[in-house]
């Protein structure tokens, strides 16, 4: 049967149903999907107090999960390239023989290649994912391994695919850096302390089996609790959870980079001249070193002028901390902990405060963080003259990248800024069409490069603003022509004809897929 493809309102062709996932609805604007029905649950359960929770083995969790072929399982990723439990938990999977797994993760990183022998061997037929990198991108992208397309959801449309019953999690793992044997954790405390814990949240209210796995079981009761023992079936003590020191990988550093500061100048005084930077205001920045320097700026601005804003939030960074305790932020909302300095925030600063996925990004609850965001400040692997951004694809097509939380805090801020530089390694970074649309053109205001400031034709009142400094200011066709000036137009990507990626849009719908690159 022929593959029925329809256009959604970015103009990409979108298949209307894809065998192994089932329908897909085209995206249609960022706020026009209608909610309806009910929140799922998880099944109910009792534990006597003759029950113990605390087993000897990952092999013992699984078993008393009654995990089986077809089943999916979950996992976070706050320990990001350092992460030990979800391989540690694939190959005890695989060792006893259950097959036909779909992954649930946050994310996936280069800590997770192992999984490719799993998906070759039939062990897992699905990933649902924020991000995927590495060898297993490669091999997914160019290879097909995986027989069903990675579905890729930002960190608020994962939380409300599981609050929705979109995806039903039948055994999630936690990873916890402090437990006691109820299954009370969290991940501010011990040995593997990697901070917030805001994606497991929800898995953990939603999951029908959840187990916590720890490297430093505590006396009951753990302090602080991130997720509570009512939320937990099993607990099981492992060596290591993972390595903390690999969390960051060098992501969290404000940039040197004379060209990345000069975009960061730019971009500081684009936030300056819109008027927000005021008493009370709210912003978010990414962890790369250009969006960390526009931090710093504003930092020198705000102590210039005596102002102090409501909370920064995201995820966290020694960066963030600092303006934290400089009392330039009176709060830092958190869900995931970039660096070990941030995650020892949470237990000097009480106004360091941890929130889920669903409480900072989810479109369909009743209200958001990402909806109270004045200034967003984010990165782009490509943005074309619609004001589109890709980070999920690589020039050549291969996946790289993750959505995050990028197109839920751009929908919700009421400035979003796209710092880029005009061109990488040759290879010009502003084009016609992006290679895959992550972050839709409509929830973009402005895009920062060294060389010029485009301002989406949508605002227009900043646009009379920046055109009255001394702010290179221009249209994004004319920043797209400066790239290929230096670039040339670059060469179009052979693509095959399947379908090896589903990028989903925050509330469920289909803003465009990724296909098999032809070596």
């Amino acid at each position: 049967m022929k593959m029925e493809l329809v256009k959604n309102k970015v103009g990409r062709m979108v298949p209307t149903y894809i065998e192994g996932i089932g329908e897909l609805k085209p995206f249609n604007g960022i706020f026009d999907t209608e909610v309806e029905g009910r929140r799922h649950g998880a099944i109910n359960s009792k534990v006597v107090p003759s029950d113990q929770k605390l087993l000897g083995s990952i092999r013992e969790a699984i078993e008393k999960t009654g995990l089986k072929d077809g089943m999916t399982v979950s996992f976070h990723h706050h320990l990001r390239n350092g992460d030990y439990v979800l391989m540690m938990v694939m190959d005890e999977i695989a060792k006893m023989g259950i097959k036909d797994i779909t992954i649930c993760s946050s994310s996936l990183t280069n800590a997770h290649e192992g999984l490719i022998e799993h998906i070759k061997k039939g062990v897992v037929t699905g990933l649902h994912t924020s991000g995927l990198r590495g060898n297993i991108a490669k091999e997914i992208t160019t290879n097909c391994i995986l027989p069903t397309p990675v579905i890729f959801r930002t960190h608020g449309g994962r939380a409300r695919a599981i609050e929705s019953g979109d995806v039903k999690i039948d055994v999630a793992f936690v990873a916890a850096s402090c437990c006691d044997e109820m299954g009370n954790m969290n991940g501010k405390v011990g040995k593997s302390a990697f901070g917030a814990m805001g994606y497991p949240m929800v898995d953990a209210q939603y999951a029908d089996k959840v187990v916590a796995i720890t490297d430093n079981l505590v006396s009951y009761p753990a302090y602080p609790i991130s997720i509570p023992q009512n939320l937990v079936d099993y607990v099981v003590v492992v060596e290591e959870i993972g390595d903390p020191s690999l969390i960051s990988a060098g992501a969290t550093r404000v940039t040197k980079n004379p060209l990345e500061l000069l975009i960061a100048e730019y971009a500081s005084e684009v936030l300056i001249q819109s008027g927000l930077v005021k008493e009370g205001f709210s912003f978010q920045a990414g962890s790369g070193g250009a969006s960390l320097a526009v931090a710093k700026f504003l930092r020198d601005y705000m102590k210039e002028n005596n102002i102090v804003g409501s909370f920064a939030s995201g995820g966290a960074t020694s960066y963030l901390v600092e303006l934290l305790e400089e009392g330039l932020f009176r709060t830092l909302l958190d869900t995931q902990t970039f660096d070990a300095k941030a995650a020892t925030s949470f237990v000097k600063n009480e106004n360091h405060l941890e929130m889920s996925a669903s409480m900072y990004a989810n479109p369909h609850n009743k209200g958001c963080v990402a909806n109270k965001l004045d200034i967003m400040i984010l990165s782009a692997t490509e943005v074309d003259v619609h004001y589109n951004v890709n980070v999920m694809t690589a020039s050549t097509g291969v996946i790289m990248g993750a959505q995050g939380g990028h197109p839920d805090t751009a929908a919700g801020a009421k400035l979003t800024v796209v710092v880029a530089p005009l061109m990488r390694k040759r290879i010009p970074i502003v084009v016609d069409e992006v290679t895959t649309v992550v972050t839709p053109g409509e929830t973009v205001d402005v895009v920062v490069t060294e060389r010029g400031i485009a301002v989406n034709p949508k605002n227009l009142e900043l646009l009379e603003k920046l055109k009255k400094t001394n702010l290179p200011v221009m249209t994004i066709e004319e920043l797209k022509n400066l790239a290929e000036n230096f670039t040339g137009k670059p060469e179009k990507v052979a693509f095959g004809d399947k379908i090896v990626g589903i990028i989903e849009y925050r509330d469920g719908t289909a803003m465009d897929v990724i296909r098999n690159v032809v070596k």
